[in-house]
């Protein structure tokens, strides 16, 4: 099976340029996204799902396969997407990695128990167009790593 882009959708700043650079090479794309966050791009198909706790993120995970790339701001889903064995990235272009996700996870964890105190992190600053940039150049090069994997099966 070839390589497929999967975007967690809801609240991801980067949908409509990750359905364009996957729509200029030919990949196809999924969009998951819940009632709330309900959305079309050409190029893409788009899947909604019921609103609920975790919903698009179960979503994602029963269409995943192997060598996919999955967009994504959440680490709990990442860790899960990189133990199927797919490519993981941030709508900043970081790459989620098995030697860097223990230590996200338990950041949020850390973080959640702060805010369940009572606590209040500071939140996401404005977002950029180096921050779109960088997702962008990102998302290029695991496409390109990613190509170059499937070539040599």
């Amino acid at each position: 099976m070839s390589m497929r882009l999967l975007i967690d959708a809801d609240g991801c700043p980067v949908v409509a340029l990750a359905v364009a650079e996957a729509k200029a090479r030919g990949i196809p794309c999924l969009i998951l996204c819940d009632t709330a966050h309900e959305m079309e791009h050409p190029g893409a198909e788009t899947v909604v799902v019921s609103k609920g706790a975790d919903s698009v993120d179960f979503a994602l995970l029963r269409r995943l396969a192997p060598g996919d790339i999955v967009i994504t701001q959440d680490y709990g889903l990442a860790a899960l997407c990189l133990a199927r064995r797919a490519w993981v990235l941030d709508q900043n272009g970081r790459a989620y990695t098995e030697e860097n996700i223990d230590a996200l996870l338990t950041f949020r964890e850390a973080a959640g128990r702060i805010r369940r105190g009572g606590g209040r992190l500071k939140g996401a600053s404005r977002r950029k167009r180096e921050q779109d940039t960088a997702f962008l150049k990102a998302l290029r090069q695991m496409l390109d790593d990613v190509g170059k994997t499937e070539g040599n099966r």
